[in-house]
């Protein structure tokens, strides 16, 4: 009896579990356009167990931010230096930061000069404080993409979501001036105009260039921005679970065919033949 309580009170326990697991990733619910649409579980490669970045599409990322995304989002955590070996070589990512003109100084007259970019410096931001951003751009405040995949609840499903959900406002919701519809954007109505077409960049590779496409890519190389290490993070991590699940084999093993003798000794104890015999009286003489 006590056992199939037992029992009762694990599965149960384990099925609501499993109902509140669900019911969290699959909400719906009257005020849904408040907080935004849940997007769909898209596949991107990196989400998997041993999945990596697909550093092509890094690169063809990095091509989209850089022809759309940069003329109103910063990239504030990224230099150049970053880019190095994960998209591009060394020689390209000098080429493409000496394009741009740094402040630096001061020289050995006190003034400050211009000169061109070089590897360690930052990617260049559209505006120089956020005031301009926001006198740019209606009053609203284009974020930061460094971090942006991990700080927005849905990650990389919800950037992809995002930038390809744009339509138009159901019947009886108004969006006002300046502002467009997107049902995933927590209350429907975002400043960001949809800037995502087919065409809107044309790769070097010969990849198709939907719109699709072009927001995976883009997406890809924001993912990698936010977390550079997890290429190298899941390399190690793999080699951990290659490494502890030998010693625990080994361990095993020794445990079965080197401790039996230990473990089943058995010890005992012989008494005397005489244990129970008196011991003969002393002698009078």
């Amino acid at each position: 009896m006590y056992n199939a309580l037992m029992g009762t009170a694990a599965t149960t326990a384990v099925g609501a579990g499993l109902t509140l697991y669900y019911l969290e990733k699959n909400s719906a619910h009257a005020n849904m356009e408040a907080e935004g649409l849940h997007p769909a579980d898209y596949p991107f490669p990196q989400k998997k167990l041993f999945g990596t970045f697909d550093h092509a599409s890094i690169r063809r990322g990095f091509q989209v931010f850089k022809e759309v995304c940069s003329a109103c989002h910063s990239l504030d955590l990224v230099h150049w230096r970053n880019l190095v070996d994960v998209a591009y070589t060394e020689d390209e990512v000098r080429e493409m930061a000496e394009e741009f003109e740094y402040t630096d100084g001061p020289d050995d007259k006190g003034e400050m000069f211009e000169r061109p970019g070089k590897l360690t410096d930052p990617i260049p931001r559209p505006y120089a404080n956020e005031e301009a951003a926001r006198a740019a751009n209606a009053g609203a405040l284009p974020p930061d993409l460094s971090l942006i995949t991990k700080a927005r609840h849905g990650g990389v499903d919800y950037i992809y979501a995002l930038l390809t959900g744009y339509c138009d406002p159901p019947a009886g919701v108004e969006v006002r001036e300046g502002l467009n519809y997107n049902p995933y954007f927590p209350g429907g109505a975002i400043a960001m105009a949809q800037n995502i077409f087919d065409g809107v960049v044309e790769y070097e590779d010969g990849t198709p260039n939907t719109a699709s496409q072009i927001a995976k890519d883009v997406v890809t190389f924001l993912n990698w921005a936010a977390e550079p290490e997890l290429d190298d993070r899941k390399k190690i991590g793999a080699k951990a679970l290659l490494l502890f699940s030998s010693l625990t084999l080994m361990a095993l093993w020794i445990k079965r065919n080197r401790w039996h003798t230990l473990k089943s000794r058995k010890i005992a104890f012989n008494s005397p033949k005489n244990w129970n015999k008196k011991p003969n009286p002393p002698s009078k003489n």
